[in-house]
């Protein structure tokens, strides 16, 4: 299945294009790493896929649907950077936090205790049962992302899109939460990852999207290591990148 597709997306802020005829798509099972400088357009893309802003011209769907019709939104997950750089006011412990991603199936009805188990499988997911009972603006970057991806399993969500999740985290946290997210693209969740650090992301994406403004590569992470999209899309900024198995 094509969980999104994109054709000929063009987008602008007033008269500042973002985003200029895009075509692409993610197909079920991908981990995609979405790469390109600083303001480059690459939340915005994200957003565009999401639903969270509309085209200026072209057209995109999302699980076979046009964006603009979707409304299953439990079948996304959606962690900003906003999510896990700022634990916000908001008085929720790890577990309520992780219960309201049950709220799209039960509707107005109660939570049932099937409902519990699913937010308690998925707190054990990602590794924080210890953390169940703290309070989300009371934990550290790392922690709070894990809650956030946790509420995103409890939704059982489809698709997992990350806008740097890893901003302010340690390393060594870092890479767990990376081992953590490949886990999970193993169980067949479709990941979007936009991530600075380019090396990461040929290390661990299976697709790669190149972007600043325009679309410089789509395609396998082998044939983006061997072209010239980094240096074309970054200049001579261009990092090197890394490349393992």
């Amino acid at each position: 299945m094509t969980v999104v597709d994109i054709q000929n997306v063009t987008f602008a802020y007033g008269d500042q294009p973002a985003v200029r005829d895009v075509s692409l798509a993610v197909e079920e099972g991908d981990l995609l790493g979405l790469i390109g400088p600083n303001g480059s357009g690459k939340t915005t893309l994200l957003h565009l896929m999401l639903g969270l802003l509309s085209p200026d011209s072209g057209r995109i769907e999302l699980f076979g649907e046009p964006v603009d019709e979707f409304d299953d939104g439990e079948r996304i997950g959606y962690v900003s950077q906003q999510a896990t750089s700022g634990g916000g006011t908001m008085p929720v412990t790890v577990r309520e936090a992780v219960t309201m991603g049950r709220f799209a199936h039960v509707g107005h009805g109660r939570i049932r205790e099937e409902d519990r188990e699913i937010v308690a499988d998925a707190i054990e997911t990602v590794g924080i049962e210890d953390l169940a009972d703290r309070q989300v603006n009371q934990l550290s970057g790392g922690q709070r992302q894990r809650a956030y991806i946790a509420r995103a399993l409890a939704s059982e969500a489809d698709l997992l899109a990350l806008d740097e999740p890893t901003v302010g985290v340690d390393a060594e946290s870092r890479d767990a939460f990376y081992q953590l997210l490949e886990s999970l693209n193993e169980d067949g969740i479709t990941i979007i990852l936009i991530e600075h650090d380019i090396g990461v992301v040929t290390d661990r994406a299976n697709r790669i999207a190149c972007i600043n403004t325009e679309l410089y590569h789509h395609g396998d992470t082998e044939s983006f290591v061997e072209s010239d999209a980094l240096t074309e899309a970054y200049g001579a900024t261009g990092q090197v990148v890394h490349h393992h198995h």
